[in-house]
């Protein structure tokens, strides 16, 4: 495990210890929760950009399976 040192200001720490002991936990807790959602959703912007390139120039390719799935169901 690494130890890490963060300078914020003063109304922000206060806020982020009231913020802890009203969920029970601490101020240490609650940052690497916070680090963990924001991991999360770097991790899922990474992967959509990803299909994003891996899908560029195939829109009609798309548009065409959509129209061929559409077609596919029955109607109610």
């Amino acid at each position: 495990m690494t130890a890490m040192t963060v300078r914020l200001a003063d109304d922000k720490h206060r806020r982020l210890k009231e913020m802890a002991r009203l969920r029970g936990t601490t101020v240490n807790r609650l940052i690497d929760e916070m680090a963990t959602l924001l991991l999360a959703e770097f991790d899922a912007e990474t992967r959509f950009q990803l299909r994003a390139e891996r899908g560029h120039d195939r829109q009609n390719r798309g548009l065409e399976l959509l129209e061929k799935a559409a077609a596919a169901e029955p109607e109610s």
